[in-house]
């Protein structure tokens, strides 16, 4: 018998949202091509001037006064408006959670400035991070325009992330994936919809700015043979630990800035920005966040020895670049590092087995999949970012693998996902801070939850919420004492913004107690 309380969501809303999605996505294509534009026009000339400045030596007093000028400048930005720092996907992931307030408006404009001079400058930073917090300031903009609900608020700043890596990598179903699984961990019809819509307009204009080639590029990849399967594991167990010495210093990185007294917070930029001087005078063609190096080590012969080198270097400048607190993400330095592990392990397997060195660029593949995967704890991302960056899908299998190998070692040691790790150190989690708003909230209920199966009236709900109803399918129940929740449910609850987070830990722990403190 068809329950009474149950009501059918109109079509009308989904079209709504899907049209907001496109405006958004339209945007913060627009938006992020400029940023990119920018970041590869000033990179350029930054280049070119190092190589002019390397015969005309006499003129490094007045790039370092230059270098000092910038990093000033930055650093009065981000005191002015600290949300900009770093890659703000974390103040992404806060303002979702109610725990950080954004300035729409002030963070896109001196985020984008800011992004753009600290890339230019060749520094080992993303642009992923930046574009991600630009769509989705965009999206919360647009959001104030039709004046809309938090709920609604939420899911086109959602959008407007997700359209950011689209327009970032030319990669929209990893940029619809990286919100629901790394943004929301939840899966929600609405912001599916508005969130791929958003993702595919964005992508469609940054094509017509950078073309349909794909961003990482490296050739016909021929598949691994199956025999050689053995080593994805041993790959996989490498770049799982690899991937938790990146967490590890990386969430150090602040207490070790902290010890330079004689500098504000803000003016940590000056350390990165005089140390990659002497980068661009000798190293020129190491300086940016990495997409060159990918792309080299497909097509140059390195020795272990010099890519072991090459790793160093390149992890210790991406901690001081990052840790700086500078506008810039971590994505690329990510993928960067990746890449140099696996073809490490290639060159290792063509000295040690024989292997055809053909198949070098297939691991290149797998470690930056597995490599980030392990760092962002977000495997199906990582799968489909990869795929979509070097357009290739005949590796798929290969990368699952190694992606899943990876995923447990740093698991089993407890590592964290790296943005909800950063956001933690931006944030006092523990601490409540009741705002007077309320916002609607949304608690997925999976196979595993103890609450599948059970009775409104026997669960133990924090007492600072209400639960208005379960979305089931397309339909929406209202509850009462005698409603039975089941898996795939969708939670639908009212509290306070301010207490968002905390409800949905309380119920994490409540329903999901062997993994809850995972």
């Amino acid at each position: 018998m068809k329950n009474v309380y149950e009501i059918k969501r109109l079509d009308g809303t989904k079209i709504s949202f899907i049209g907001k999605g496109l405006l958004i996505g339209v945007v913060v294509g627009f938006v992020v091509s400029l940023f990119r534009l920018s970041i590869s026009f000033f990179s350029h000339t930054v280049f070119e001037w190092y190589h002019y400045l390397s015969g005309h030596l006499f003129l490094l007093l007045p790039w370092v006064i230059f270098s000092l000028l910038v990093a000033y400048f930055i650093g009065k930005l981000i005191q002015s408006d600290p949300n900009i720092k770093g890659s703000g996907i974390p103040q992404v992931e806060g303002q979702l959670r109610g725990q950080i307030t954004i300035n729409w408006l002030s963070v896109l404009w001196k985020k984008f400035i800011g992004g753009v001079l600290a890339l230019s400058m060749g520094l080992f930073l993303g642009r992923e991070g930046p574009s991600i917090q630009l769509g989705a300031v965009v999206g919360q903009g647009i959001s104030e325009k039709f004046k809309a609900t938090k709920a609604e608020t939420k899911i086109l700043i959602s959008s407007g992330a997700s359209a950011g890596l689209s327009a970032a990598f030319n990669a929209p179903i990893a940029g619809l994936l990286f919100t629901l699984e790394e943004v929301h961990h939840s899966f929600s019809p609405l912001v599916l919809l508005t969130a791929f819509s958003a993702t595919l307009a964005s992508n469609f204009v940054s094509l017509h700015f950078f073309g349909l080639k794909p961003v990482l590029y490296i050739g016909a990849i021929k598949a691994l043979p199956l025999h050689y399967y053995w080593t994805l594991p041993l790959l996989g167990i490498l770049v799982g630990l690899l991937a938790l010495m990146y967490q590890k210093v990386l969430l150090h990185m602040g207490q070790w800035y902290s010890k330079l007294t004689i500098l504000p917070s803000y003016l940590y930029g000056i350390v990165p920005l005089i140390l990659v001087i002497p980068i661009g005078l000798f190293l020129p063609q190491f300086l940016g966040g990495g997409h060159d190096i990918i792309l080299d080590l497909n097509t140059i012969s390195f020795s272990a020895t010099s890519l072991f080198i090459l790793f160093l270097f390149r992890f210790i400048f991406s901690m001081i670049s990052y840790g700086s607190g500078l506008p810039g993400g971590i994505f690329l330095p990510i993928l960067s590092l990746g890449a140099i592990i696996g073809v490490f392990f290639g060159v290792i397997l063509t000295q040690s087995t024989g292997l055809d060195d053909i198949y070098i660029k297939n691991f290149l593949i797998l470690a930056m999949a597995g490599y980030f995967a392990a760092i962002s704890k977000a495997p199906l991302t990582a799968m489909v970012l990869i795929t979509e960056m070097v357009g290739s899908f005949s590796h798929l299998m290969a990368i699952g693998v190694v992606v899943l190998i990876s995923y447990v070692v740093i698991d089993f040691f407890n590592g964290k996902p790296i943005y909800e790790a950063l956001l933690e150190k931006l944030v006092h989690t523990e601490d409540i801070d009741i705002k007077g708003k309320k916002t609607i909230i949304e608690f997925p209920v999976l196979v595993e939850s103890t609450f599948d199966d059970q009775q409104v009236r026997d669960i133990n709900w924090p007492k600072d919420m209400l639960l208005t109803s379960i979305r089931r399918g397309e339909s929406e129940i209202l509850t009462h004492g005698d409603t039975l929740i089941h898996a795939g449910d969708t939670l639908i609850i009212l509290t306070d913004e301010g207490m968002t987070q905390y409800i949905k830990d309380v119920l994490a722990e409540e329903s999901y107690p062997s993994t809850s403190n995972k």
